[in-house]
């Protein structure tokens, strides 16, 4: 293919060096971005690698790279997640670690190229991006580029909203994060929780870093019970929930306070929040390598972390709109103050997800930045 008088090419980047230029590309994309924060480069290549991370149980992914003179200008990985079309009944593929520079041809090889390889499984539709479902990153900044990401969340040039549209694709739903400035425990909270301890026979705690395992099963049912019908969800299996949790464990050993399980009379569990201190804060100077430099410089980094993130927040079906979420908010918050947290992040939360929206406005959370997902016909 050919674009603006030079040579576009694209290929697989499996292994070797396109695959290294795959990892490598976004330092050229982002030079000079003060809030960019690289992804730790092992982290990026254990998810590409079928025999550690587990969505290559059920599914398949195939990134490519296309250069334009030899040089690589820009990636994309087509994702074929068989879990997902199972579960929801739809044909849909996706497309994820969109990275490019601003020329539209570029990116158009690029969908193109996932386009073909999306068609050839039988699938109708390409959605993303995603890397490499909801139950990760998703969606592409479209508004709130003059801060950093937090810790888990996507980030990227506002110049790609345009690719991506002029490429074909529409909207298909918006993901919200809200800032809140963590206040002194709200009065109306501190009520309601009076009266719940009186009226509702239920117990909050955090996670038994001691019984780490069984709680893992807790948590999975939890999760895919409160989350089954939101927009986008795919159930996670035992083995991405225990990969998750174990990259995650070294963190909640330091702060078990980070996960909140709510249980009723019968010690059942009913509902869970997890939220982070933002690590993006010291991992941003390690430049995506832990050594020889980056882990000391992250160690001494997170000494100084005054911003959190609440990941996930919900209950089962059937115990909502009882006040209870008012009680994972008051221990989240209680929680944050005591590690030197001022600020936090909610998200990310669906546009129409009122029963989260709500709650947390009323405490002064405002809408600060938003994330898109794209949909186009294959």
């Amino acid at each position: 293919m050919t674009g603006s008088g030079a040579a576009l090419r694209v290929e697989p980047a499996r292994g070797g060096r396109p695959f290294r230029d795959f990892l490598r590309l976004p330092y050229a994309i982002y030079a000079g971005d003060p809030n960019w924060v690289a992804p730790l480069m092992r982290d990026v290549r254990t998810m590409f690698d079928p025999a550690k991370h587990p969505f290559h149980e059920h599914s398949e992914v195939e990134p490519f790279v296309v250069r334009r003179d030899g040089h690589v200008v820009g990636r994309l990985v087509a994702i074929h997640n068989r879990n997902h079309v199972a579960f929801h009944d739809e044909p849909v593929g996706f497309f994820g670690f969109f990275e490019c520079e601003d020329r539209q041809e570029t990116a158009d090889a690029l969908f193109a190229a996932a386009a073909e390889w999306l068609r050839g499984r039988g699938l109708e539709v390409m959605r993303g991006p995603a890397s490499f479902s909801t139950n990760e990153e998703v969606g592409l900044l479209i508004d709130g580029y003059d801060l950093p990401p937090v810790v888990m969340m996507p980030y990227n040039p506002p110049y790609y909203q345009r690719l991506i549209e002029t490429a074909g694709f529409a909207k298909a739903q918006d993901l919200l994060a809200l800032h809140l400035i963590l206040p002194e425990i709200p009065e109306f909270l501190l009520k309601r929780e009076r009266r719940l301890a009186t009226r509702l026979d239920v117990t909050v705690r955090h996670i038994d870093m001691d019984d780490f395992e069984a709680e893992l099963d807790r948590v999975r049912k939890l999760y895919n019970a409160a989350w089954e019908k939101n927009w986008g969800f795919v159930p996670m299996t035992e083995s991405e929930i225990r990969f998750m949790a174990h990259e995650l464990e070294p963190l909640l050993k330091r702060d078990p306070e980070q996960v909140v399980i709510i249980e009723d009379a019968d010690g059942e569990p009913i509902g869970f929040a997890l939220w982070l201190r933002d690590y993006n804060q010291a991992l941003k100077h390690a430049r995506g390598r832990l050594f020889p430099f980056g882990l000391p410089k992250i160690l001494w980094h997170a000494r100084s972390i005054d911003t959190g993130r609440v990941l996930t927040l919900g209950l089962v079906p059937e115990h909502r709109q009882r006040g209870i979420d008012n009680l994972l908010y008051l221990r989240i918050i209680r929680a944050a103050h005591a590690k030197g947290i001022i600020e936090g992040e909610f998200g990310w939360i669906l546009e129409d997800n009122l029963h989260i929206l709500t709650p947390l406005q009323k405490m002064g959370a405002e809408t600060y930045k938003r994330y898109r997902v794209y949909d186009r016909a294959l």
